[in-house]
Formats: C-alpha cells, sequence, structure tokens
C-alpha cells in the first residue's frame, strides 16, 4: 500500500468534502434547538396513535405560538418544541389537543431561557477547544521519545488537523441533515461531538504509534517508507474496529427512537470520517511536514 505516494488522491477526497461541508454550514446554517437559543419543550402521550400532522394543524390554530416544531417519538407520543412558553399557554395547548384530538398526559416539560442557551453555546465551544488543546499536549508528551529528526509535537499538531477535518465534515453533515430532515443542534450533538473527536483521535494515535515503533527499529528505511509499513499493518485492525461500531449505529439508526436518531447519524458520521482521516490524512499530513522540515535542514547545512 502505497499511501504516501498516492497522497494527491487521498488529500483530494478530503478537499472535496470540505467544499461540501462549508458550503453546507454557509448556505443552510444549523438548525440550533433550545438547549442553545431557548424555547419550550413538551412531549404528550395520547390514548390512542396520532399523527404529527394534526398536532401541528392544531398548534397553528393557536395564534399566541411561534416557532412550532412536532416531531414524534412513538405511535402515539409527540415532542413538541417552541419558542419560550408561559404556564398558561402549555395549558391552552393541552387543552386544545384534548379537545380536537383527544386525552394527553405529560411525559415532560422544559423551558430554557435564552441567558441559559447562550451559556451552552460558551461552553460547547470551550469543551471542544480544551479538548483540542489536551489532545495536542498529551500527544506531544507520550511520543516524546520518538527518533529524531521527527518532532512529537508534529505528531501532535498532526493529530489536530485530522480532527478539525473531521469536526468540519461532521458540522457539515449536520447542516444537511437539519435542512433535510429537520435535525437540531443540542446537548446531545456536542456529547457525540466530543465522542467523535476522542474515537477519531484514538485511531490516529494507533497509526502513529506504529509509526513511532518502525522509526525506532528501522531507522535505515525513509520516512515515507515506515508511515507507508505502520498504515499498512494497522489498516486491518482499525478497519475492523470501525466497521463492527457502524454496524451497531446503523441498527440503532433503523431500530432506534427517533429522539437518539441525531445523535447516532453523528456518530455513523464521525466515526467513518475519523476512520479515513486517521489512516490517509494524519499520517499523510505528518509525512509532508516532515520531508519539508528534512529538506529545510538540508538546505540550511
Amino acid at each position: 500500500m502505497d499511501i504516501v505516494g498516492k497522497k494527491k488522491i487521498w488529500l483530494g477526497i478530503s478537499i472535496v468534502l470540505l467544499i461540501i461541508a462549508i458550503a453546507a454550514i454557509s448556505l443552510w446554517g444549523l438548525n440550533f434547538g433550545i438547549d442553545f437559543k431557548g424555547g419550550t419543550l413538551i412531549e404528550l402521550s395520547f390514548n390512542s396513535k396520532i399523527e404529527g400532522t394534526q398536532i401541528k394543524n392544531v398548534l397553528s390554530g393557536i395564534g399566541s405560538l411561534s416557532n412550532i416544531i412536532v416531531q414524534k417519538t412513538g405511535d402515539n407520543s409527540v415532542l413538541i418544541k417552541t419558542a419560550p412558553l408561559t404556564k398558561e399557554q402549555v395549558e391552552e395547548i393541552k387543552s386544545s389537543l384534548t379537545e380536537k384530538i383527544g386525552e394527553n398526559r405529560e411525559i415532560q416539560l422544559e423551558t430554557v431561557g435564552p441567558t441559559i442557551g447562550k451559556d451552552t453555546t460558551k461552553k460547547a465551544i470551550y469543551a471542544v477547544i480544551l479538548a483540542s488543546i489536551a489532545i495536542i499536549i498529551y500527544i506531544a508528551w507520550a511520543f516524546r521519545t520518538v527518533p529524531k529528526p521527527a518532532n512529537s509535537w508534529r505528531f501532535g499538531v498532526c493529530a489536530i488537523i485530522a480532527l478539525i477535518h473531521d469536526i468540519v465534515i461532521v458540522i457539515g453533515a449536520y447542516a444537511i441533515f437539519g435542512h433535510f430532515f429537520g435535525y437540531e443542534v443540542d446537548s446531545l450533538f456536542i456529547t457525540a461531538l466530543l465522542t467523535v473527536m476522542g474515537f477519531s483521535v484514538h485511531d490516529t494515535i494507533v497509526v502513529f504509534d506504529r509509526i513511532r515503533e518502525n522509526l525506532r527499529l528501522y531507522p535505515s528505511k525513509t520516512f515515507d517508507k515506515n508511515i507507508n509499513d505502520s498504515v499498512e499493518q494497522t489498516f486491518v485492525r482499525s478497519l475492523n474496529t470501525s466497521l463492527t461500531l457502524v454496524i451497531v449505529l446503523l441498527a440503532l439508526l433503523v431500530m432506534g427512537g427517533s429522539s437518539i436518531r441525531p445523535f447516532i447519524a453523528t456518530l455513523l458520521v464521525g466515526v467513518s470520517i475519523g476512520t479515513y482521516s486517521s489512516i490517509f490524512n494524519a499520517s499523510i499530513i505528518l509525512s509532508i511536514w516532515q520531508n519539508s522540515a528534512q529538506k529545510k535542514l538540508e538546505r540550511l547545512s
């Protein structure tokens, strides 16, 4: 497997995916849920089977409501999301649905104010930034014994570059899901994003660790040759690990409830693209950087 020799193909695929992701984010943006922009969430259970359109038609007739989103969570249960509501407006919704559709029971009621939503947004951004910094420091420390002229900090930075690639594509995919399927950015999405970060870095470290060992065992080989050998030696292991997880996620996506579907879809995209970048991107970026640094040293000497 000449991974490094075909770097233009692998990087080209990544560039195309990044362009699609950035275009989706620019065109459609993200559909933020009540965790971020504030609002009221009501989940109701009915005595008989209902349709989402029935609920939407009834709620549309209540003039005081705005930004109404209706999602079925079961044959006889529904999730209603709106702008922040007063207690009286909640009671009006329940009574209108009782009158026009049937008896219902409140499963959950949650209201998040705009201030709390802004605070959640800040904390989510801080969590991603802090996680990225911690990953760079950890990898640089863990790979401090890498043979010269390789540099442990290059390993850490390359892992983060691959990670940023994964995050941008996942967010772009979620923008597409939000536009076509109404998926909202909520706390579960941030959880999925952090999970994807951990999985992606885990896969990258497996490849990098093998590169470090091969650099130590075969110092006479070129840097690119050691990278190719390392990727080939870890390829099946990385693919098998990811495939087993993807199979489980696909089963959950098909059989799971609608409330967890956005979370599972995010993980599915993240695991898939994370596996790709760990094998084809991180090691190639490391190769390009190392070779560039090596040529610079040769010119100076």
